[in-house]
């Protein structure tokens, strides 16, 4: 059954919104690359398949790790609405994780999706066994290297779930962002990880409000305060899969319903810039 959010969307005007129902992706809302600039688009690019209702992201058995220098076997599926970086060799770059990271491929300025503040939210099927994970996650546009910050909208890993219920990880990452720090929260959810749940966050400049099917599971009381872009994704994780050994059947499936993002008619300011 399709599950529909129910809060009230007073004051709020609907920005994006992707039921993922055309034949295509849309390469107007999204870049099917995870962070690009760091290991070149080809190593990078999502697995995915698109049936006419829903966004089914894949980790394939012949997908490749996507940065086995700094991320060992990690592979992942993602799509981004922005991408911003400086030259080869350099270090700038959006989502600097690792000090080691240097950009290997230039990359065109884009900023499909980059909003300041709002309402963003995902609907998703998360039926994957242990070792892989889904996620929904906003970062720093990083027009400044401290514009780092990240907002964790949820977090669904396959170990995490019995036959009642499933963990949800939710929060703020300072990433390189001195204003910030990291406050990050799980939460348990009665119900399948499998059946269609919508995962959301309310970005105010005081703080961000997360949800699960509507219903508030935690509150951060600090705020990025910069624009941000969407990371939609699925992972494969080395370490938590069972005896370390990748196992079919292939692929693994994120199956994402659609994707929204909502902001007010007159935009927010910080109560004290």
């Amino acid at each position: 059954m399709d599950v529909t959010a129910t809060a009230a969307r007073s004051g709020y005007v609907l920005t994006f919104e992707d039921d993922f129902r055309a034949p295509h992706l849309d390469r107007t809302r999204w870049l099917p690359y995870y962070l690009p600039h760091w290991a070149g688009r080809d190593v990078s690019a999502a697995r995915y398949a698109l049936q006419g209702r829903g966004l089914h992201l894949q980790i394939t058995e012949e997908q490749r790790p996507w940065h086995p220098a700094v991320d060992g076997a990690l592979r992942v599926s993602s799509l981004q609405t922005g991408v911003l970086a400086g030259p080869v060799g350099s270090d700038a770059g959006q989502h600097r994780f690792h000090p080691d990271l240097r950009v290997t491929e230039p990359q065109p300025d884009s900023c499909l999706y980059t909003p300041r503040y709002g309402l963003f939210e995902v609907a998703f099927r998360a039926d994957l066994p242990p070792g892989y994970l889904g996620a929904f996650w906003m970062i720093g546009v990083e027009r400044h290297p401290t514009q780092s910050g990240e907002i964790c909208i949820c977090e669904v890993f396959g170990h995490e779930r019995d036959p009642d219920g499933f963990r949800v990880r939710f929060g703020v990452k300072a990433i390189h962002d001195p204003a910030l720090t990291t406050d990050m929260h799980s939460v348990r959810i009665p119900g399948r990880s499998a059946d269609l749940h919508v995962y959301s966050a309310e970005w105010t400049p005081e703080h961000v409000t997360f949800r699960v099917d509507d219903a508030v599971v935690g509150q951060v009381p600090q705020s990025p305060a910069y624009p941000m872009q969407f990371m939609l994704n699925i992972y494969e994780l080395p370490d938590l899969l069972p005896g370390g050994e990748r196992r079919g059947p292939w692929p693994k499936t994120l199956d994402v319903a659609w994707v929204r993002g909502w902001q007010r008619e007159v935009p927010q300011v910080p109560a004290h810039p």
